[in-house]
């Protein structure tokens, strides 16, 4: 039986998404090093779009081809996620405005809050101009949108 790795789930209009700390995530102090949380918060991204029904690989291959480049990110760390650490990356789209799309991010252990980020991600073509997201996604997204 074939299985599939987890992407997360819906909980209202955040999506959800377990994250575990392995031995390769540290530094050597043991704690995660900074820039792990960036693909933390990627893999939130990625799959809240896939959870709402887009694939990166289906706007690749669509009629109006698109992708999505971060133009601006804000970390916040607040603590140190250590090895065997069970997170969850929490992420809402908040808003499209033009090419861009807002998004908004944490990370959370047992409660405690770790991170914050705040996205700003805009939609481009295959030659790297910025355009409006295609209709489709806004359509799946839409509904999440506070």
């Amino acid at each position: 039986m074939e299985t599939q790795p987890s992407a997360g789930w819906l909980d209202g209009r955040e999506h959800v998404l377990p994250v575990r700390i392995y031995y390769e995530d540290t530094d050597f102090t043991g704690a995660v090093y900074h820039a792990n949380y960036l693909r933390y918060f990627e893999r939130g991204r990625s799959d809240f779009l896939r959870l709402a029904g887009v694939s990166h690989q289906g706007l690749l291959d669509g009629p109006d081809p698109a992708a999505f480049t971060v133009t601006r990110i804000t970390v916040e760390f607040r603590r140190a996620a250590r090895i065997d650490d069970a997170l969850l990356v929490r992420t809402t789209y908040d808003a499209v405005k033009g090419a861009r799309l807002l998004i908004s991010q944490r990370i959370f252990r047992d409660g405690d809050l770790i991170a914050t980020a705040a996205v700003e991600a805009a939609c481009i073509d295959l030659s790297g101009r910025a355009k409006r997201p295609p209709a489709a996604l806004i359509a799946a997204l839409k509904p999440l949108f506070s």
